[in-house]
C-alpha cells in the first residue's frame, strides 16, 4: 500500500504513548525500523464496519436477514440506540446484557441460549449454533462474556484478523498556527479576558507523520477455527465467504482511515488461498448460500430489545441476588 496523495500518513495512536514503533528482524539479523499504521483491534471494527449502513442505522441489503440484536430505547421503543454489530463486545455488551425481551432479561436468555449451567462442560458447537440464531458476526469478530452470571465465561476468539504495518519508516515533522485574526492581544486573565484555554489567540503547534519505504496490510482468516464449531458446510463457507467479502469491501472503499491517513492498494491481495475474489463474485456467493443458512435459524433479520439504562443489582455467579 501507499499514501493515496503525497508521501507521508498519520498512524494510529495510544494514550500516553502514541504511535507504536518496533524493530522488525530479517533472516540475517538485521533490524528495520517499523510502525503500527492500524492495529488487530482497530481492523476488527472496520472490517465489520463494511456491513453496517450507518446512514440507515441498519446491515447493508445484502446480510439483511442474518440475525442481530438491535437495542432501543426502553423510554422511547422506536428510537434506535446501538446493536450487536456496533458494540465492542458484541452481543456481550453491557447495553445487551442488561437489555430485556418481552421482559426476559437479555443476561438470563443469552445464557439459557448458550447453555451455561454450574458443573457443566463448554459445549462450543452447540454455542457456535446458539450465536449463528443471535448474530453469526460474533463468531468472526468474537466476543467474551465475562459476566459472572454466565458460567464458564466462554470466550470466541476471532475468526478473522487483520493489521497495518509500515517498514523502514522516518518521521516527518512539521506544524502549524491555529490564528486568531480577532483578539491581538490575550489580556489580563484575571480580569476574565478569556485565553488560549477558551479557544483565544494565535497558537503554534507541532504535528509528526511518518513516511515509509513499505506499507503492508495483512489479513488472516482462521477456517479451521470456523470449521472446529461443527456447523455444516453451507453455514462454515458462509461466514468463509462473508470474511472475504468485508475483505475485498474494506480495501475497495474503506482505506481513508483518518484525516491525515489515506491509503491506496499498489499490489494485488493473493496469499496461500490465491487471489482475493472481486467483490461481485463474493457477494453473488453470499446471496446463493444464504437461503439455505437462514432457513433453519429461529430469527431473521433484527432481534429488537430494550435498554432502560438502569444500574443492574448485583448477582453472584449463576445470577443469585
Amino acid at each position: 500500500m501507499r499514501p493515496a496523495f503525497g508521501s507521508t500518513f498519520q498512524p494510529t495512536g495510544f494514550p500516553d504513548i502514541g504511535a507504536s514503533t518496533f524493530d522488525t528482524f530479517a533472516d540475517d539479523g538485521s533490524t528495520t525500523p517499523s510502525l503500527l499504521v492500524e492495529s488487530v483491534q482497530s481492523m476488527a471494527n472496520r472490517l465489520e464496519a463494511t456491513a453496517w449502513d450507518y446512514g440507515g442505522q441498519q446491515p447493508v441489503d445484502l446480510i439483511a436477514d442474518l440475525p442481530y440484536i438491535r437495542v432501543h430505547r426502553a423510554s422511547a421503543p422506536e428510537e434506535f440506540l446501538t446493536s450487536s454489530r456496533l458494540e465492542a463486545h458484541r452481543i456481550a455488551s453491557a447495553f445487551v446484557r442488561e437489555a430485556t425481551l418481552d421482559g426476559t432479561k437479555m443476561l438470563d436468555l443469552i445464557a439459557s441460549r448458550l447453555g451455561l449451567e454450574n458443573d457443566k462442560p463448554l459445549n462450543f458447537p452447540a454455542m457456535a449454533d446458539a450465536l449463528m440464531g443471535l448474530d453469526p458476526f460474533v463468531l468472526l469478530h468474537g466476543t467474551f462474556f465475562n459476566n459472572k452470571a454466565w458460567w464458564g465465561q466462554p470466550r470466541f476468539t476471532r475468526a478473522v484478523s487483520a493489521v497495518i504495518e509500515a517498514h523502514d519508516v522516518r518521521r516527518a515533522v512539521s506544524g502549524g498556527r491555529k490564528s486568531d485574526s480577532v483578539r491581538h492581544a490575550l489580556g489580563d486573565q484575571s480580569e476574565g479576558a478569556g485565553g488560549t484555554s477558551e479557544g483565544y489567540g494565535s497558537v503554534p503547534f507541532h504535528r509528526v507523520e511518518w513516511t515509509a519505504r513499505e506499507i503492508h496490510a495483512m489479513f488472516a482468516i482462521d477456517t479451521a477455527l470456523l470449521r472446529s464449531y461443527g456447523l455444516g458446510e453451507p453455514r462454515t463457507e458462509l461466514l468463509t465467504t462473508l470474511a472475504l467479502w468485508e475483505i475485498r469491501s474494506f480495501l475497495d472503499s474503506g482505506l481513508r482511515l483518518r484525516t491525515a491517513c489515506d491509503l491506496e492498494p499498489v499490489a494485488k491481495p493473493t496469499g496461500n488461498a490465491g487471489d482475493l475474489p472481486e467483490r461481485d463474485e463474493l457477494t453473488a456467493r453470499i446471496a446463493e448460500l444464504l437461503p439455505q443458512v437462514t432457513a433453519d435459524l429461529p430469527t431473521h433479520g433484527a432481534l429488537t430489545v430494550l435498554w432502560n439504562g438502569e444500574k443492574p443489582k448485583k448477582k453472584t455467579a449463576g445470577g443469585a441476588q
